[in-house]
């Protein structure tokens, strides 16, 4: 490879990941309706043209900064729910504890990756973002099948009618605590003294989510 072309591959490299640096900051900070292309263009010091020859659209920009973190995720998650296939008995809580391990891993994409991801995932939702919850169904979706199924085979007493109010109910919880981490954060250290981390939000609502499942049947 001469020495030009070996050039411009890492050109193209390095434009590439300062546009999704330059993203996965602004949505995670603003959301992905506040943030336009011209402000992630300003952050990364390049030109609109980059973005669109890189990514093609705004959309496609967003799922690769949230592919980053999904493709370290979810096989990681995956992992910790197999762990739990051949245990006797399971509970919400054992399952939804199976995300605090490969959440934490995520520093390893950005060091407040933990942070990033969370806050990203509650504005997919909290923003309506239909396309990236097709795209992490499509990929993904048989960790997010395998989840619902420990769910079910934890909570047997549970009709499909609670576990859909459940889990919509869990969802919502989920992500106020995504995009709110870092106030609840402040106001427990304002407050109370403590000495607060996304891993002390992680492990509270991890708790109160399994809670909120485990309780008894509506009815």
């Amino acid at each position: 490879m001469s020495e030009t072309a070996t050039h411009s591959r890492k050109s193209k490299i390095t434009t590439q990941n300062k546009i999704l640096n330059a993203a996965e900051t602004l949505f995670a900070r603003e959301g992905f309706e506040q943030t336009s292309l011209r402000q992630i263009t300003q952050e990364a010091g390049v030109n609109l043209a980059s973005v669109n020859y890189h990514f093609g659209s705004k959309k496609a920009l967003i799922q690769a900064v949230v592919a980053r973190y999904m493709n370290v995720f979810m096989p990681a998650l995956e992992a910790q729910l197999k762990q739990l296939d051949d245990k006797p008995t399971i509970t919400s809580l054992c399952v939804f504890a199976s995300f605090k391990a490969p959440l934490l891993s995520l520093t390893q994409v950005h060091k407040r990756g933990t942070e990033h991801f969370l806050r990203l995932l509650g504005f997919a939702y909290s923003e309506t973002q239909g396309h990236l919850r097709r795209y992490t169904q499509s990929a993904f979706g048989d960790v997010l099948q395998h989840l619902l199924s420990l769910l079910h085979r934890a909570n047997p007493r549970l009709t499909e009618q609670d576990m859909f109010w459940r889990l919509h109910f869990v969802l919502g919880a989920t992500v106020f605590a995504q995009v709110s981490g870092q106030a609840l954060i402040e106001i427990a250290q304002a407050e109370f003294d403590e000495n607060a981390d996304i891993q002390t939000v992680i492990e509270h609502l991890i708790n109160f989510i399994a809670g909120g499942l485990d309780s008894g049947a509506v009815g």
